[in-house]
């Protein structure tokens, strides 16, 4: 009686498990599912901060910096930096793409309408935004869901003002954390490398 006891408890330890592992492969295989694919950035479309559409396709040929921002983090000082990058490279054929979230410590306003009246009066911001988005994880813009997928390392961003550079080929280049500061010499010389490409 106790042997037939065991067995039974092994049998169902050992079918709880399948299930276990079949559940596992199906939320690998939605994630596979849902991950966009794309050749470049240019297959996706944004939406601006004023609500007009944005197709990354408007970028062909430039060179974009993807900047997931918020207004209250300690890193929204970086706002100048990035404004300066646009001013300085925007002639060239560059240009910073702000992407507002409150993905992180929910450090952002909860209205488009005030993350664009902050950016303007605080820093002067002329680069395009897009309107407050969902950046990491499964709800991610397809955008974000397909860096991760393509871009070996700083694929997904882990904090805000995390950066993601873009070739004018629409391919990612690289990505950068949050500590990365706009005029840091490792972001400026990828951006000068990609415009020169």
């Amino acid at each position: 009686m106790r042997f037939w006891f065991y067995i039974l408890g092994a049998a169902t330890v050992l079918a709880g498990a399948g299930m276990v592992m079949s559940a596992s492969k199906a939320q690998t295989a939605r994630a596979v599912a849902n991950t966009p694919r794309a050749a470049d950035a240019y297959q996706f479309d944004m939406t601006r901060i004023d609500g007009k559409p944005l197709p990354f396709s408007q970028f062909r040929g430039k060179v974009v910096l993807v900047v997931n921002t918020a207004s209250f983090c300690g890193f929204t000082p970086q706002y100048e930096g990035l404004q300066k990058l646009q001013s300085s490279l925007g002639p060239k054929g560059f240009t910073v793409l702000g992407i507002p979230s409150g993905d992180f410590g929910g450090q952002e306003h909860e209205k488009n309408g005030e993350i664009a009246e902050f950016c303007e009066s605080k820093f002067g911001i002329t680069f395009p935004m897009t309107e407050k988005s969902v950046v990491k994880g499964p709800d991610a813009l397809p955008f974000y869901r397909w860096v991760k997928a393509v871009l070996p390392t700083e694929n997904e961003p882990k904090w805000n003002f995390h950066k993601i550079l873009i070739g004018r080929d629409g391919k990612p280049i690289a990505g950068f954390g949050s500590r990365t500061a706009p005029d840091s010499p490792e972001l400026k010389q990828a951006i000068e490398a990609a415009l020169a490409a």
